[in-house]
């Protein structure tokens, strides 16, 4: 498992360790850069049949304008491959030792983070859907709470099954502690009580 020591986030406690940094599966921004590859064969198809149309139409068509939409219609298809990236770079979970952090970015402008503190958690369960999601290894995860948010959602994420493991680890940790410390308080109180 790779080393957080060196990274920080804003909002990062005084002693919270990032022990990882989840992003979406690598498939899951392939499957969406299929549809500008498609968009992208429309193009280059569209100038192709264009060129001998305009050559044919003897002046009437002008060169120019399909040669303007061609543009216009490569800016948006940058647009949305830069839309696209954006999300998946910018969407991720944190993991740290005290609570689970997500970063989700909603369009080119507005990004919502929301945190889980361990204490809260109740049930995680993994969700792997389908041929190739079971093959390359993602799937959902689901983090069940007591709080407001009823379910915190890893979506798309790598090796869902290690991500469940480590947040179950720290929160079956998380109550151990909480149990000792409990313990601790309440026989300072009867040593107190009995002096």
């Amino acid at each position: 498992m790779q080393n957080f020591n060196q990274f920080h986030f804003k909002g990062q406690k005084d002693g919270e360790e990032i022990l990882t940094v989840v992003h979406r599966h690598w498939f899951d921004i392939l499957s969406q850069f299929s549809i500008i590859f498609i968009m992208l064969i429309l193009l280059f198809g569209g100038l192709a049949f264009a060129s001998p149309l305009v050559a044919a139409s003897n002046g009437s068509l002008s060169p120019g304008l399909f040669l303007f939409m061609a543009q216009v219609f490569f800016i948006c298809i940058w647009l949305f491959f830069f839309i696209i990236w954006i999300d998946y770079y910018f969407d991720v979970w944190i993991v740290t030792n005290q609570r689970i952090v997500n970063i989700e970015q909603k369009g080119l402008f507005s990004r919502d983070v929301s945190e889980l503190e361990l204490e809260h958690v109740q049930d995680i369960t993994v969700e792997v859907l389908g041929i190739i999601p079971t093959f390359l290894n993602y799937g959902d995860l689901y983090v069940q709470t007591a709080g407001e948010t009823e379910r915190f959602i890893f979506k798309h994420v790598p090796n869902p099954y290690a991500i469940k493991d480590l947040i179950m680890n720290l929160q079956k940790t998380y109550e151990k502690e909480e149990a000792s410390n409990l313990g601790k308080v309440i026989r300072k109180e009867i040593h107190e009580e009995l002096q």
